[in-house]
């Protein structure tokens, strides 16, 4: 059978986040999207900015993105936790790809906090329920990979996924 094509998609301001979606697309074999802003969230201030435009619900400008996630069977999407929130560049991703995503899984990482909201803020904006999450805390992004919760998460992924074999046997009937 067909492995499910799958697209990991993440923005990352510390780089936290970015090393547990690499983690994921490694164990995946999967391609790798990282998200850009024009927006200067380096320092205090950027924290700051970044922390209210979550809580605002901000939508940022983004650079286009080199993946179309409508050729994917599945798309992770990574976050980290902002104020609570999932963070304003995910938050537009999703809104921007939100009719064109097939079956999607969330991973938040975070101080401590605020993936349960993160989850079901992004479950919202992408309008469908997730077919897994992983919430990493900060500690867990810079320590030791949380190997048992990528490994349940991208389990998921590859049961849940739509596999490639499945469409086609779909159109041709």
């Amino acid at each position: 059978m067909d492995r499910p094509k799958v697209l990991v998609a993440y923005y990352s301001r510390s780089g936290h986040t970015r090393r547990i979606a690499r983690a994921i697309a490694a164990a995946l074999g999967a391609d790798l999207e990282a998200l850009h802003d024009p927006t200067d969230r380096a320092g205090v201030l950027g924290f700051l900015r970044s922390g209210a435009e979550a809580a605002a619900g901000v939508l940022v400008p983004l650079e286009r993105p080199r993946h179309d996630p409508a050729t994917y069977d599945a798309v992770v999407i990574a976050t980290p936790v902002w104020a609570l929130s999932v963070s304003s560049p995910v938050r537009t991703y999703l809104w921007l790809e939100r009719r064109r995503l097939p079956p999607v899984a969330f991973v938040a990482t975070m101080g401590g906090r605020g993936a349960d909201r993160g989850f079901a803020q992004m479950a919202s904006v992408a309008a469908r329920a997730p077919v897994a999450t992983l919430a990493v805390t900060e500690r867990e992004a810079v320590g030791a990979l949380p190997r048992q919760g990528i490994a349940r998460l991208t389990t998921a992924i590859l049961v849940r996924a739509r596999r490639p074999s499945r469409r086609r046997k779909a159109r041709a009937a």
